[in-house]
């Protein structure tokens, strides 16, 4: 082996602890989902836990205020979606059977006219499931409560991680400074420019999404919001955050929105006509964020592809379950700066050249 091969097997030295990096994640995945979410919490509260500990506030106050904020917004959040699942499955269970009559009677003759294909309900087995599975909130709630004794060991687990985040949380804010500063001092003298350069650009890509995207779903949720009252709809208000938060899947938060919409305005309104104006907020609002609030506030630094994106998501979910999907658009732009790294280095190899 020429000493050039072995200089350019040298350079790519860190692809042994990347591997054995990954294999290690996938293998502890069971219980690292809330030790990672937690992280990701601590990365974005962490300006503000700093900001107040210049201002003479301690970190460890900080960082309970901090963790109060989040709270305050997870229970203000689900105070305002919780009502939307109640009334709109009511709702549901009221007006299915006169819209599934009006299916029968009006658009499957129109079906057969139309294109020859005769299709038939049977509506009595139909209302029949409706009684049984939508008989308002209370009904419903029974039927999830007794669901849950199948599933009760993955739920057991599922709320040991959700109690264990606040606990990483809090430790991760106050000791951020000091373990920060014991990783760089653990990172090999030999590579630590390149180490320190490498986690440089992977925080600004990080601050950049993470923090761009909040300002995204924010603006996309009032517009929404603001959108859907103008258009007269009832659940304007969860509706419109449901789809501002989604808006960093694409294309996925807006087709769960637009559906929410026309299901609700369906159930309000009592002609087709209704459901138009709410179409065309959703058509607007698809222009405005993919034309200027996306690429004004986060722009095509991170450079992630529309099906790299959802293979994150589907990947990260398979993994690590719930929290996986949370974590797999941060995690997956830390790992495209890995990626040009290594292409890089690859480009500049005899492996390449040669």
């Amino acid at each position: 082996m020429t000493p050039k091969i072995l200089a350019e097997a040298n350079n790519l030295w860190w692809l042994v602890p990347a591997a054995l990096l990954l294999a290690l994640l996938y293998f502890l995945s069971p219980i690292l989902a809330p030790f990672l979410f937690a992280a990701i919490l601590a990365y974005i509260s962490n300006p503000a836990v700093s900001w107040l500990a210049r201002h003479r506030v301690r970190r460890a106050l900080g960082a309970v205020l901090a963790m109060l904020v989040l709270a305050g917004l997870l229970v203000l959040l689900l105070l305002i979606l919780l009502p939307l699942f109640v009334k709109e499955t009511s709702l549901l269970s009221e007006r299915l059977p006169g819209l599934l009559l009006q299916i029968n009677d009006q658009l499957l003759p129109w079906i057969k006219a139309r294109f020859g294909v005769e299709l038939q309900f049977d509506l009595a087995a139909l209302m029949n499931l409706i009684h049984q599975n939508l008989q308002g909130a209370d009904g419903l709630g029974m039927k999830l409560l007794a669901s849950l004794k199948i599933g009760g060991l993955a739920l057991l687990g599922f709320v040991v991680n959700l109690l264990l985040v606040p606990v990483v949380l809090f430790y991760l804010l106050r000791d951020w400074d000091s373990l920060l500063a014991r990783i760089n001092a653990l990172l090999p003298r030999r590579w630590h420019w390149q180490l320190t350069s490498i986690a440089r650009e992977i925080d600004a890509v990080l601050a950049e999404f993470l923090r761009g995207q909040i300002a995204v779903m924010l603006l996309m949720s009032l517009f929404y919001v603001l959108g859907l009252w103008l258009a007269g709809l009832e659940f304007a208000l969860p509706i419109g955050i449901i789809t501002g938060m989604l808006v960093f899947v694409p294309y996925v938060g807006m087709l769960t929105g637009l559906l929410l919409a026309t299901l609700a305005a369906l159930m309000q309104f009592p002609g087709v006509n209704g459901v138009i104006p709410v179409w065309i907020v959703f058509g607007i609002g698809q222009a405005l964020e993919g034309m200027l609030v996306t690429p004004l506030l986060v722009g095509k630094r991170i450079g992630l592809h529309p099906v790299a994106v959802i293979f994150a998501l589907l990947a990260f979910g398979q993994i690590f379950g719930f929290f996986g999907v949370l974590l797999a658009l941060p995690a997956s732009a830390a790992l495209l700066v890995g990626l040009r790294h290594l292409g890089r280095q690859y480009l500049d190899s005899s492996l390449y050249k040669k």
